[in-house]
């Protein structure tokens, strides 16, 4: 009896999402010698995942015009064509990752992507609408169970271990402040404590089931970003040095932590990536890395195209829309271009210790 075969306009469609298929019943999918990427954290991150879940506009970008770029329709990643995992996947030799909620798919030998617009390291930011951090690791929890159920615990346990976990989570758990004391208060280092220890937790956690090797992004330049530029009655281009002050404290936190968990946990290897200094260096010098404009969105309305109406289907109805967002560090009041994912991957992959440190992507992948 004939397997039967999928076609091959859904097979198409399933490569668009990072899905790659066994093209017969009969064949068994088993690993490749590459690292697969599992991928944990917000909207700079998320693939489709919120595509799936019941919440708001806010939350989801399954509507143009994100992905007219690349994808030609909207795949649920914030921006205008690929995110910075999907150019990771890619130097990697892997074939772009998958949303984990995306239906039908339970081929995870490649990875998968748990990552959730608008989500936080803590339960309770934005509860309800998004899927935290701590859900993010129950659900992988669930494919490593899944994979050694697929492939037997010797395998499992050399495919995780190989594996790179790629994490992007903390900014949505902050509320943007423009207090120049924002950072100075007990309260602030608490809330920062906790929302770090909460990631901490996290890596154990994927640590416990079989992780060994960790990218971790701390938060960006907050204060550069349209929307909060949009806030205040700055010049063209000046940042607002406030709103990036808890970004600031939990970045310091963070990197000391990682160290702390290099000297606690067996095998422990990461990459603590300064997306801060990125993102900071890319926005106000766009010209240095091929880009126009570094100080207003493609997509948006106002000042700066500094409020989030990209698409017409948030509380503000009416937008514009620039002809290329090849040239723009951002695609709508918060999110990058797939233009500047492109130049970011590009540093964070083959960069010096000044941007990942001890090691890059590469040597990650690699090591």
């Amino acid at each position: 009896m004939r397997s039967p075969k999928l076609s091959l306009c859904f097979l198409v469609f399933l490569a668009s999402y990072g899905i790659s298929c066994c093209l017969s019943l009969g064949d068994v999918c088993r690993p490749k010698e590459h690292a697969a990427l599992f991928v944990f954290g917000d909207s700079l991150f998320d693939v489709g995942n919120n595509n799936y879940i019941n919440t708001t506009a806010d939350y989801q970008a399954n509507y143009s015009p994100y992905g007219e770029t690349f994808f030609k329709y909207p795949t649920g990643r914030f921006s205008d064509g690929r995110v910075l995992p999907d150019f990771i996947a890619e130097y990697a030799k892997l074939p772009l990752i998958p949303p984990y909620l995306f239906p039908g798919n339970q081929r995870y030998v490649d990875g998968v992507n748990f990552a959730s617009a608008g989500a936080g390291a803590l339960v309770e930011t934005q509860q309800g609408l998004v899927i935290d951090l701590k859900t993010q690791l129950s659900y992988f929890r669930k494919v490593s169970k899944e994979l050694r159920q697929q492939l037997g615990n010797a395998e499992t346990t050399a495919l995780l271990a190989k594996a790179v976990y790629l994490i992007n989570i903390g900014v949505n758990d902050y509320e943007i402040s423009l207090s120049e004391n924002s950072s100075n208060s007990h309260t602030a280092k608490k809330h920062v404590e906790m929302v770090v220890g909460n990631l901490t937790s996290v890596i154990k956690g994927i640590h416990e089931a079989g992780g060994r090797k960790f990218a971790v992004f701390n938060l960006p330049a907050v204060g550069c970003v349209p929307l909060v530029k949009g806030l205040v009655n700055g010049s063209k281009g000046s940042c607002v040095e406030e709103a990036s002050a808890l970004p600031k404290l939990h970045n310091s936190v963070l990197e000391m932590e990682l160290g702390k968990l290099k000297k606690e946990l067996e095998g422990f290897k990461y990459s603590y990536v300064d997306y801060f200094s990125i993102s900071f260096d890319v926005i106000n010098n766009p010209s240095k890395y091929g880009l126009k404009e570094g100080d207003v969105a493609s997509c948006g309305s106002r000042k700066h195209r500094g409020n989030n109406s990209c698409g017409g289907r948030r509380a503000v109805k009416d937008y514009e829309l620039c002809e290329n967002p090849n040239q723009y560090v951002f695609f709508d009041s918060l999110h990058p271009t797939q233009a500047t994912h492109h130049i970011v991957s590009q540093l964070v992959w083959s960069g010096n210790q000044s941007i990942a440190t001890p090691c890059n992507l590469k040597s990650l992948f690699q090591s």
